[in-house]
Parts: structure tokens; sequence; C-alpha cells
């Protein structure tokens, strides 16, 4: 069902091509999902719960693009291991980068 209440259509309806939208939903629904969990993550191993500043002090700083550096490495990794089997069990998916986002 699509977020405007009615049921996606199956076929290509006027040159729309509903494949490749959903595609793009699953794609940013994946960005979405790895986003928040890494700035959950992140957010509660570098921050303090008790805020004392209007802003991030060094250590914090450091803290964050370290952790976001790890996540963004990892995500890499699995993505690529996933391809790797994809294309060891003859799928014939998007080659890497092909969403042009790295994911």
């Amino acid at each position: 069902m699509s977020f405007l209440g009615g049921a996606r259509p199956t076929g290509s309806a006027g040159g729309v091509n509903t494949d490749k939208i959903e595609m793009a939903i699953t794609e940013l629904d994946t960005i979405t999902d790895f986003f928040n969990r890494m700035v959950a993550s992140c957010h509660a191993k570098c921050i303090t719960p008790r805020y004392t500043d209007g802003e991030l002090n060094k250590g914090e700083m450091v803290c964050i693009d370290r952790c976001v550096s790890k996540y963004n490495e990892v995500q890499k990794k699995v993505g690529e291991k996933i391809q790797s089997r994809g294309a060891a069990a003859g799928g014939a998916g998007p080659g890497p980068g092909a969403s042009g986002l790295g994911f």
C-alpha cells in the first residue's frame, strides 16, 4: 500500500516503472534505517546524557567522527558481502555503486 492510501499498481502505467520505484523506496528505507541506528548508537556512546554545553566538546566530536566512520565501513563491507553472495548464487543484481550512494 502506498503512503497515499491506495494500492501500488503492479504493471507499468503511462511509462512509470514501478519496479524502479519499489527499488528506490526500499533503498530509501534502508538508508533511513541505517542513519537512524547510527545516530542513536553514536549519540548514546559519545555524548553524556547530562548536557552542560550548547555545543559538543572536542572529545565528543572526535568520538562521533570515529563512530560514524566505523558505521560507514561496516555498511560498505556488508554491502560488498551481500553483492558477492548474490553474484555467487547467480543473481544479476546491480553492480557496486549502482545507486550512486554506495549502499
